[in-house]
């Protein structure tokens, strides 16, 4: 356990639920997101738990005791580009620096693994999350507004070369 209580712990049983259950929930609730958001995220993990290749593709669970605080994941794109995804952070975790401590994980496993770039596509209205990835050196590559989730919003891609 680190010094603050929190580890960063491996996907394991129960958590694939959880991020979907949260995500679904905390996007409701924070942007408005309806019921179309939920089998995307859960279809990411079913990708993820599928086909995860376990040299390259990785996934952190921030466990506070018996208390899930977080997630973010890596995956492989191809063999010069990986994805950050699932990012989540708990509001009541939020602004701890528990957010950079996932991203840099996150970061620091790419550049490991011999990536060139890691991406990550999200929406402009994530303004905490996008002041991090802008800190860390990602770019913004891409912005368009669309309709999803039942909301109206502006897409972003990012990119960080490694």
């Amino acid at each position: 356990m680190d010094r603050d209580g929190i580890t960063l712990r491996d996907i394991g049983i129960g958590d694939a639920g959880w991020i979907v259950m949260r995500h679904a929930e905390l996007y409701a609730a924070d942007e408005g997101f309806d019921a179309t958001f939920e089998p995307l995220v859960a279809q990411i993990l079913v990708d993820f738990l599928r086909d995860r290749n376990p040299e390259v593709d990785r996934a952190w669970i921030a466990w506070a005791g018996e208390r899930r605080l977080g997630s973010i994941f890596c995956v492989r794109v191809d063999d010069a580009t990986a994805k950050l995804r699932l990012f989540l952070v708990e509001p009541e975790a939020r602004g701890t620096g528990l957010g950079k401590r996932l991203l840099a994980a996150c970061i620091d496993h790419a550049r490991a693994c011999g990536f060139a770039r890691l991406v990550l596509w999200t929406h402009e209205s994530h303004r905490a999350a996008c002041a991090l990835y802008a800190a860390r050196g990602f770019v913004l590559t891409g912005a368009r507004p669309v309709r999803s989730f039942g909301v109206d919003l502006v897409e972003q891609s990012w990119e960080l070369a490694l």
